[in-house]
């Protein structure tokens, strides 16, 4: 009976543990260690990365579950960065010595990161000459896809708290620019985004949520080709400042993922057709600054 209780507890502790038949190389050794909250709770997904003394990444990664980050480097001296959503980053040295072929550095705490002050209530705008709104997808067969539209405008009214603010997009569809003239007239097309039938692309949200740190969710309704489907912007805000006329700003840094199959957009019948098109998951990022509404 006692030995199969060990039996299991050892089971369940290499089940658990990054290194569990882990062969580390002549030469080389593991940094580890465990990132913690201030709760000494794990942080999973925390991204690290690994660089020499001349700033060259050498390795990156996300710690585990158990917040565990685990790097093999050569032996050398190290720089380690830590960072995570709500989190103050971590920056530290390592050296990485033929100790056993591992170099632990016990827990590391991040601090939770100081909230920036919020825009005033009232009626913003986006400012299109400082903003962006762009897009990433991935030509079937061949490499990534990076374009933008040109044209488009924004009402935010900021509420007496945050979560009672709201905002409304309206992006000009026939203003995709993908920097190739016949693929922007396809993407223009009944093909894709059919802009003689649906000229604009319209978001909207009264759904705020606060994340943590300078991290929101906006969650809203966006309008696409004729179809409407919930889509929530992972945002950070980025803080107050002031323009060169002296101007009040606030900016905001938001990212998406749209699938066009939501929208009636069906790649797989284009392909059955012969016309190459973008993948089906399209990652919209946009750099947005707003300014008090005159």
């Amino acid at each position: 009976m006692i030995s199969r209780l060990l039996g299991r507890r050892t089971a369940a502790h290499q089940r658990n543990n990054p290194l569990a038949g882990l062969s580390v190389p002549a030469g080389a050794g593991l940094l580890t260690c465990r990132v913690l909250d201030p709760v000494n709770a794990p942080i999973p997904q925390a991204e690290f990365t690994v660089s020499d003394s001349n700033g060259r990444k050498i390795v990156s990664g996300e710690t585990d579950p158990f917040g565990t980050l685990v790097a093999m480097v050569p032996f050398g001296d190290y720089r380690l960065a830590i960072s995570a959503d709500s989190f103050s980053p971590y920056r530290g040295n390592a050296s990485v010595t033929d100790s056993g072929g591992r170099t632990g550095l016990g827990d590391i705490t991040l601090q939770v990161a100081p909230s920036l002050p919020l825009p005033a209530p009232g009626d913003w705008e986006i400012e299109p000459a400082h903003s962006r709104i762009g897009f990433i997808a991935r030509h079937i067969g061949l490499a990534r896809v990076h374009g933008r539209f040109d044209n488009f405008a924004g009402a935010i009214r900021i509420g007496e708290t945050m979560e009672q603010s709201a905002m409304h997009v309206v992006i000009g569809a026939a203003s995709i620019d993908t920097s190739v003239q016949m693929r922007d007239d396809h993407l223009r097309s009944a093909d894709f985004l059919d802009v003689d039938n649906f000229p604009t692309l319209e978001f909207y949200s009264d759904r705020f949520t606060h994340r943590g740190g300078n991290n929101w969710g906006i969650a809203g309704a966006l309008t696409l080709h004729g179809v409407t489907r919930t889509v929530t912007l992972d945002a950070q805000y980025l803080g107050i400042g002031n323009g060169m006329e002296g101007e009040t700003r606030a900016a905001v840094r938001a990212t998406t993922e749209l699938h066009r199959e939501d929208y009636t957009v069906n790649w797989q019948s284009m392909l059955a057709r012969g016309i190459a098109v973008v993948g089906s998951s399209i990652k919209i990022e946009m750099d947005i600054q707003i300014v008090p509404k005159g």
